[in-house]
């Protein structure tokens, strides 16, 4: 529900919990990271003699289906632009939409008044150039989209046939899709939170470095201004194998490296995004990966959250975990970041259930075996005044006290769900043993100090026990029973506030007014039920409220004695948490290095925002 408030539709329950933990995020430029809102520019490179921009729009208005609505950004910017009124006179007899492996588009048209019948086709440039000879104009292209690309407008090559059936070169289409305006603050945030951005395109090199570079995706060298993007081209990336269709063998101890290293990877294929998430998963990530089209869907099922754009095709929707209704990569924070606090809530109810069955059930089974009521009876019961019936053999509490017990803590975890949490600003990392580990002590001492009181309780009626020695005199069986069922719930409930805040003090987080109304009301209902519990009998065994007998004030002194032993119990939670983390017991310590993808300074796998400047002068671009 929180997700969906911001955008997210998720598909499987279980990406939750891996968005919670994702380190490594594979995004598309066009669209997430750019607003896919394509401008065309005045500036138009043509390569023919007698061509104009005017018609050079016009033959790639031919290379597309111009009579139906826009299939994609491209095809939107150039019929949106094209004198489309001078084509009534032009009928297209064969049509190859875009194919992400051709990367281009071609029309068969006839012109009706002459019957001349050509081909025409617009695309990337570095593809449309492989169809034509090589020439000077060829030449020419290669170096205006490299000049256009430092300056990080893109091109669209359009070719068409001549008499003789070759494809000749007309020019080249120049247009803008600028960056979000809130994608460079969005990615340094996501970098804050331990999630490192890749960004992976289509596009040519020189317009992914120009992207990285205004998005300030790079590594920050000192005495210069702004970041060096790292771009790794698709020269060095691995591929699928032609027969098989298998990744390489050993794709992280081959590619590892190059991969790991690069912030954005340009000019890529499909099965290339598709290896590029494989490599990082055996590198040890826990990868996300955005796209929109068919070609996306095997890199999209492969990551660890696949997550389909807004607009993405069903076949993308359909291979993804997380669907996003809204643009942008801040809708994909936003979702890291309300995972990690449902990641948070998940713990903090795991551990508070852990500990509270484990006092319960360590609690009554010490209790029955070692402290056995009759054995601290006076042998003169029959004759002291107000002990009332002889005590049972073994401690016992009636059936309906430990439903009412457990239908108040099943109600109060049930606001955990609506709890004030703060995110992790690591990506989030089980660590059962530890998780168990301090739900055992925060257990333990809950446990140990009930048994305390039964034993003070028990032994009321000795000359040198403390409630003799208080003027509170001997208590009945009944009045036992009543206060550790008040001692129990109440030490469960305030278990919750310091289960909540793992390795801090319980005041160190501020409770939600959901959790703080329903802990309140449980206690204040197994306060109400201790104190003016009808004397009588349940189970065979005899019941008696707190406020019907002397001393009256039993109800108060279990409430402070629960509350220093709650005081306690948080000291001994903080202090295992120092212990563990000084002395690295469990591998709590490598457990956030892990949930952070990094190790230490000579990890071959490391990226130069973790090595350092230095490793830049043995960098080579892709």
């Amino acid at each position: 529900k929180e997700l969906s408030k911001h955008g997210e539709i998720v598909i499987h329950l279980a990406a939750i919990e891996d968005l919670a933990g994702m380190n490594m995020l594979c995004s598309d430029k066009t669209g997430t990271l750019t607003m896919n809102k394509m401008v065309i520019q005045d500036e138009t490179p043509v390569y023919k003699q007698g061509e104009s921009q005017y018609s050079i729009l016009r033959y790639a208005a031919m290379a597309a289906k111009w009579r139906e609505p826009p299939r994609d950004a491209l095809d939107t910017m150039t019929l949106s632009i094209a004198d489309l009124d001078s084509l009534n006179n032009v009928e297209q007899l064969d049509f190859m939409p875009f194919d992400p492996i051709v990367k281009r588009t071609e029309g068969t048209v006839k012109e009706t008044d002459t019957n001349k019948t050509y081909k025409t086709t617009k695309g990337a440039p570095h593809v449309i150039l492989k169809l034509v000879k090589e020439s000077e104009h060829t030449h020419k292209c290669h170096h205006d989209v490299e000049e256009l690309g430092k300056r990080g407008i893109r091109s669209l090559a359009v070719a068409k046939t001549n008499d003789s059936n070759e494809w000749e070169l007309l020019g080249l289409l120049t247009f803008l899709d600028p960056p979000r305006f809130d994608t460079k603050e969005t990615i340094h945030r996501a970098i804050s939170y331990g999630v490192e951005v890749k960004m992976i395109t289509g596009d040519h090199l020189l317009i992914a470095m120009e992207t990285a570079r205004l998005l300030e995706l790079g590594d920050r060298v000192e005495g210069r201004d702004g970041v060096l993007p790292v771009i790794r081209g698709a020269e060095g990336l691995p591929l699928l194998d032609p027969t098989t269709k298998k990744a390489p063998p050993d794709l992280a101890t081959h590619y590892g490296d190059y991969i790991r290293s690069g912030h954005g990877f340009a000019q890529v294929f499909p099965e290339h995004k598709f290896l590029i998430v494989q490599c990082l998963r055996e590198l040890g990530f826990k990868c996300g990966m955005t796209g929109d089209g068919v070609n996306d869907a095997p890199a999209l099922k492969r990551a660890d959250v696949g997550i389909a754009v807004a607009g993405a095709t069903d076949a993308a929707r359909a291979a993804s975990d997380i669907v996003l209704t809204e643009e942008g990569l801040s809708t994909i924070v936003e979702g890291i970041i309300i995972a990690r606090c449902i990641f948070q809530r998940m713990k903090n109810f795991i551990t508070y259930r852990i500990a509270a069955t484990l006092q319960l059930l360590v609690f009554f089974f010490i209790a029955v075996l070692a402290l056995r009521p009759i054995n601290f009876q006076p042998d003169n019961w029959q004759t002291i005044d107000g002990f009332g019936e002889e005590w049972p053999n073994f401690f016992k509490m009636p059936v309906l006290m430990l439903m009412l017990i457990t239908l108040l803590n099943d109600g109060t975890l049930i606001s955990i769900g609506y709890d004030n949490v703060t995110p992790s600003k690591y990506p989030n990392v089980w660590n059962l043993p530890i998780l168990f580990l301090i739900s055992s002590v925060l257990a333990g001492v809950a446990l140990f100090s009930s048994i305390i009181l039964l034993y003070v309780c028990l032994d009321s009626w000795n000359d040198n026990s403390l409630f003799q020695k208080w003027g509170l005199g001997g208590i009945e069986y009944g009045q036992i029973t009543t206060v550790i069922y008040l001692k129990v719930s109440i030490s469960d409930f305030l278990t919750l506030f310091s289960a909540r805040t793992h390795d801090g003090f319980f005041w160190t987080s501020k409770p939600s007014p959901i959790l703080l109304g329903a802990a309140s009301l449980a206690l204040s209902i197994s306060t109400i039920l201790a104190c003016a519990w009808p004397n009588g009998s349940i189970d065979n065994q005899n019941v008696v409220g707190l406020a019907r007998l002397p001393p009256y004030s039993l109800a108060v002194l279990v409430w402070v004695y629960c509350i220093i032993w709650w005081f306690i119990q948080d000291f001994a939670k903080v202090f295992t948490y120092y212990i563990l983390e000084k002395y690295n017991v469990l591998d709590i310590n490598n457990t956030i290095r892990r949930s952070q993808g990094r190790s230490n300074s000579n990890d071959p796998l490391l990226g130069d925002e973790e090595k350092g400047p230095s490793s830049l002068t043995t960098k080579l671009l892709g």
